[in-house]
């Protein structure tokens, strides 16, 4: 019927609707005496602090000038915020 995701609020409405007439506490305290309880929904997790940044060691000294290819690798990351999280 309610698959254990309803609490006592939902089980009276739904046996309210079936023209069952009963109290909200009764079914509470009926479903803590079946130790009967209702699966909790996702939560999103919240930022977790983690290590700290650390930074790479500037080997270049901002001198991009080489002699043959693939010799020196530059990159940039961006980070955007968004309602989702960052993306980078």
């Amino acid at each position: 019927m309610s698959q254990s995701i309803y609490g006592s609020p939902r089980v009276h409405c739904d046996l309210r609707e079936d023209g069952v007439l009963c109290g909200e506490k009764r079914i509470a305290r009926l479903m803590r005496q079946a130790q009967l309880q209702s699966v909790r929904g996702y939560k999103r997790p919240r930022y977790r602090v983690g290590m700290p940044a650390t930074t790479a060691p500037n080997l270049l000294q901002r001198e991009f000038t080489v002699e043959q290819p693939d010799q020196v690798w530059v990159t940039d990351i961006t980070y955007i915020r968004t309602h989702e999280g960052w993306l980078y």
